[in-house]
């Protein structure tokens, strides 16, 4: 529930982008709000190479489960 918060709000941010590139009739908007989808798609990545690792190691995905990170 924690990586579905933080896009949430990434894709609230890219709508903003978006609405005043168009509004405003400039493309920088465009530009940064696929940025922004980029590195959304990579934190998503790396997020479920931890939940990943985890559920391996300690067969265990939840994070009240899953005091520290240590492996």
């Amino acid at each position: 529930t924690m990586l579905m918060c933080v896009e949430l709000m990434l894709n609230a941010v890219n709508l903003s982008f978006v609405a005043f590139a168009y509004r405003l009739q400039q493309v920088d908007g465009h530009i940064f709000a696929f940025f922004v989808m980029v590195i959304a798609a990579a934190e998503a990545a790396v997020g479920l190479a931890i939940v990943l690792a985890l559920f391996r190691y300690r067969a265990a995905v939840e994070a009240d489960e899953v005091g520290v990170l240590r492996l």
